[in-house]
């Protein structure tokens, strides 16, 4: 990988998967969050999932299919080349942290929101707002209501 003198370490990482080749679907680190979107529904879902706190995989499915009601579920292929796809873009890191032994699997994996991860998040719900308010406006969906 080629050394990065005047980035910081999400840039540097971005920075060598460009010097090296791998540059497919990756937003160089000059653009901005607008630049990933529209995600992916699993995207999005894994980044909200990641917002409050560290999670490994299987902890990732379950507070999708918590919060979603069982109407989003993620199979374990979906949900690991998702992630696999958000590592190479910045978006998540895998951290080190870990709770408790007694709490824990040694072999379970766990991944953090990184901040170019949160504005993407951001920046898509925000798209996403816009797009209710649009159809609110043209009345596809009542005032208040669910669509």
């Amino acid at each position: 990988m080629t050394a990065c003198s005047n980035y910081d370490q999400l840039e540097c990482i971005l920075c060598g998967y460009i010097h090296s080749g791998y540059s497919k679907d990756m937003p160089s680190h000059a653009e901005n969050p607008a630049a990933f979107l529209p995600l992916p529904p699993a995207t999005l879902h894994i980044l909200l999932a990641l917002a409050e706190e560290d999670r490994h995989g299987y902890a990732i499915i379950q507070d999708i299919a918590a919060r979603t009601g069982g109407a989003v579920t993620l199979g374990p292929g979906t949900l690991y080349r998702s992630i696999q796809r958000m590592l190479e873009q910045g978006l998540v890191v895998e951290t080190q942290d870990r709770p408790a032994p007694e709490l824990d699997d040694e072999r379970r994996r766990y991944y953090r929101l990184t901040d170019l991860g949160r504005a993407v998040a951001h920046a898509d719900v925000d798209r996403l707002a816009d797009t209710l308010a649009l159809a609110r406006a043209r009345g596809f969906v009542p005032a208040g209501g669910r669509a």
